[in-house]
């Protein structure tokens, strides 16, 4: 919402400097972004108001004249080539050394006095363009009738433009005397409503027009008034600068009023060609499906049936709450003007908007939702500037279909709910102050209570906390006691997938991965890649009614997919080894029901692996560093986990393995299959570790297991071993784990899988390191070959394992 300072200075009373003003609106009603101050390069000595007293031409010119201008100091001959120049006009006007814009390059430049076309120049009448005002050239600038001679030009037109971000429940902020009945309670001045009066000179409005509303559950109010003979041209210049210093470009005295008034109240407006509605009614109702309706902007819109549109006697003329139709647009031959304001729900507003695309200052206000008493306001409003702007003739009455009036709010509040809210109590003169500044009708009922009435531009008070927070800010929170906590903070709630998530992504940063957050929203096709024909949730993701872009319409089933395009992204890029991963959403359908959001970890690896300087080595990265990667995880965690052979849609077969613990499954570790890979732009091995952290969490060990370590040295063995190749490694592992002899522990590692030359068909060579310690002595040989004795015999009775 843009502000003008001299636009708020016609309601209320501000002499603040303009950072305090900007402070006390931060504080208490909404974000002053920043603010521009029109007029701050014009030097108060050079730049001027004159008055041009003669003009003669050119001797050695036919498109330059000579001015003279009467500068309050004396009167000055200037050249001047504009041709709207004429005299007894008010400018604006220059002397040697004042910094301009100039007007063919843009940029800023001190004015150099020179002969023009052999003639002596003592100054420079000025554009809108030299000043910074616009860029607006053709012609000098023509100051109003009432500027004074000599005055400096900062004091004539100078101002400050502030940029200031509302609320979303304060629609009334979104006008200026919104936020100049804020100003006025922050500062303790009264406040200048603008004039609503005018004249009723037409025929009775209803043997004019007529309203009907069909669907009073989208429309709460309606309103209409005609005014007949008006005479369209350009609005007043006054009225052309305030529009474009808040956005908007002035078209025509009619429409340009509406957009005044808008922007002055808050309230959006329409104004229809009363002589192209047809039938003279008004008529709001939900559209027909299908229905279409060309917009002011020159696009064809179709709506579907809980849009709403403003229709006349025989289709649609306007989208409601957001933007006019060009059927029945005003133009050059408009004479007749039928006015309406009406109210609109906001949720429908915002839906349709965005659901056409269509953003327009009308739904950026409805959509925030204006209550409908102000309807009548701005509609009174509007009508005074017609009579005055227009020359037309208003009708006697206005048309007011009302269905959803409601009786005036009132809200009983507490004294002691103030001091408990606050934690402090606030004067009873003072409640009644501030909420009399704000507009709030406002009884003390004694001993302890208020009787508050909300004004009609704040529909967002609707409690007694909402009053409190309007006695708060006006107060002023800086007003607030410091004071200690009391009582004791109450027992923080278990979270533990969450504390899962957190400790999953510290372990993965730990082994050399690198962190991703990829979009929730996806494409289908992407997510048909990586997903089964047969899984009927995951391919039926849930869509979004307006996606920002294409590629961002589904919710995500699977991180899968995501994750190897980023994969993809980062390799072409990067050599060497390239570690990435996401802990993130899944989001399955549930019928009826908001989607389950499943927390998943899922990592990708590939690529080469790195020297001992962290250089990129020859030696790929294979199946085993993804296990290790999962097995360094789960063991982090203290969770035992058991690798078995499984069969996934879009990993390879036979380089996939489930991983369970106990009984439960919790993730996944495999190469992604080179198909599903090329279809992401993947041309090399590429391993994936998936987790299932709501699984995982409910095997997660209160504490994890503690064994006091031993004082006594281990001894370790290396044992080269024959098995099937069939038989899984995992097996071997398990069993030589297992293995006890009385106080001395086993444990044990694979460190190379050997096929080929010297291992039978059908077998495969496991070299595992053996370390083997006791907790009371000091192992011998004897002892250790005594224990490896028993345990080669186990192997070789469970799994046919013999020494190579």
């Amino acid at each position: 919402m843009k502000l003008l300072l001299s636009w708020l200075r016609e309601y209320v009373d501000v002499d603040l400097p303009v950072p305090e003003l900007a402070r006390r609106l931060i504080d208490a009603t909404a974000e002053v972004e920043s603010w521009e101050t029109i007029g701050a390069d014009w030097d108060p000595e050079r730049i001027r108001v004159a008055q041009v007293v003669a003009i003669e031409p050119h001797p050695n010119a036919d498109r330059l004249r000579l001015a003279t201008v009467e500068t309050g100091a004396g009167r000055q001959q200037v050249v001047c080539g504009a041709p709207n120049v004429a005299v007894g006009q008010k400018v604006a006007f220059a002397t040697e050394g004042a910094l301009l814009v100039d007007g063919h390059t843009g940029e800023k430049a001190k004015l150099k006095l020179r002969p023009i076309r052999g003639v002596e120049s003592a100054g420079m009448v000025l554009s809108e363009k030299e000043l910074g005002l616009s860029d607006s050239h053709e012609g000098i600038l023509v100051l109003p009738d009432d500027a004074v001679i000599g005055r400096p030009l900062v004091e004539q037109l100078g101002d400050v433009l502030f940029d200031i971000s509302t609320w979303a429940n304060r629609a009334d902020l979104l006008g200026v005397l919104g936020l100049a009945r804020e100003v006025s309670a922050l500062v303790s001045r009264p406040l200048r409503e603008p004039a609503t009066s005018y004249s009723e000179g037409g025929p009775a409005i209803d043997s004019l027009a007529s309203i009907v509303i069909q669907d009073p559950d989208l429309c709460p109010r309606f309103t209409a008034s005609v005014i007949q003979g008006v005479t369209i041209g350009p609005s007043p210049a006054w009225m052309q600068e305030r529009l474009l210093r808040h956005g908007m470009r002035p078209i025509n005295n009619v429409v340009d009023i509406t957009n005044y008034v808008m922007i002055e109240t808050g309230q959006p407006l329409h104004a229809f060609d009363y002589d192209l509605v047809r039938g003279k009614t008004l008529i709001a109702r939900r559209a027909t499906p299908g229905e279409k309706l060309v917009t002011l902007d020159g696009v064809e819109r179709e709506f579907d049936g809980q849009m709403v549109l403003v229709c006349d006697g025989e289709g649609a003329v306007s989208v409601a709450g957001v933007m006019g139709g060009g059927n029945s647009e005003v133009s050059e031959r408009t004479t007749n003007v039928l006015l309406e304001v009406a109210t609109w729900v906001p949720g429908n507003i915002r839906r349709t908007s965005m659901y056409l695309k269509l953003r327009s200052e009308a739904s950026l206000r409805f959509e925030k939702g204006l209550g409908p008493e102000m309807v009548e306001f701005a509609h009174r409003r509007a009508l005074h500037l017609f009579e005055q702007l227009t020359g037309g003739t208003i009708s006697k009455g206005m048309i007011d279909v009302y269905p959803g009036k409601q009786p005036p709010r009132t809200i009983i509040l507490p004294a002691a709910r103030i001091e408990q809210v606050l934690g402090f109590a606030i004067a009873t003169d003072d409640v009644r102050r501030i909420f009399t500044d704000l507009g709030f009708l406002c009884h003390h009922l004694p001993p302890d209570r208020y009787s508050v009435q909300p004004p009609y531009w704040r529909p967002d008070v609707l409690i007694a906390d909402d009053l409190i927070e309007d006695l708060a800010r006006i107060h002023g929170y800086d007003k607030l006691p410091a004071t200690k906590l009391r009582g004791s903070l109450p027992e923080p709630e278990p979270r533990p997938v969450e504390d899962l998530r957190e400790r999953v992504r510290d372990l993965a940063v730990g082994l050399g991965f690198q962190e991703i957050i990829t979009y929730s929203l996806t494409e289908k096709q992407k997510l048909e890649r990586v997903v089964a024909p047969e899984d009927v949730r995951r391919r039926a993701p849930l869509s979004v009614v307006n996606p920002v872009a294409a590629r961002h319409t589904y919710l995500r089933t699977s991180l899968r997919a995501g994750l190897l395009e980023t994969y993809a992204a980062n390799r072409r890029q990067h050599d060497g080894p390239l570690r990435l991963f996401e802990v993130g959403q899944e989001f399955l359908p549930v019928e009826a029901d908001l989607p389950h959001e499943r927390k998943v970890f899922c990592g990708l690896v590939g690529g080469t692996r790195e020297t001992r300087w962290a250089k990129a080595g020859e030696d790929r990265i294979d199946f085993f560093d993804a296990k290790g990667a999962a097995e360094a995880v789960l063991g982090a965690l203290g969770i035992p986990g058991a690798f078995k052979a499984a069969v996934e849609y879009g990993l390879l077969e036979g380089h996939t393995a489930r991983i369970s613990a106990g009984k439960e499954a919790v993730g996944l570790v495999a190469q992604v299959h080179p198909e599903t890979a090329s279809a992401f732009d993947i041309d090399e091995p590429v391993f994936m570790v998936e987790l299932w952290l709501e699984d995982l969490v409910r095997v997660l060990p209160e504490r994890p297991a503690y064994l006091a370590p031993s004082r006594f040295p281990e001894m370790r063995h290396d044992l080269a071993l024959l098995i099937d190749t069939a038989t899984p490694a995992s097996r071997l592992i398990d069993i030589v784990r297992s293995h006890r002899s009385g106080a001395v522990r086993v444990t044990a590692d694979i460190f190379d899988e050997y096929r080929g030359k010297g291992v039978p068909e059908g077998k495969k060579s496991l070299a595992v390191a053996v370390r083997y310690q006791a907790e009371d002595r000091t192992l011998t040989d004897e002892d250790v070959a005594r224990i490896e004795t028993g345990l080669l015999k186990r192997l070789e009775k469970e799994l046919g394992a013999v020494r190579r």
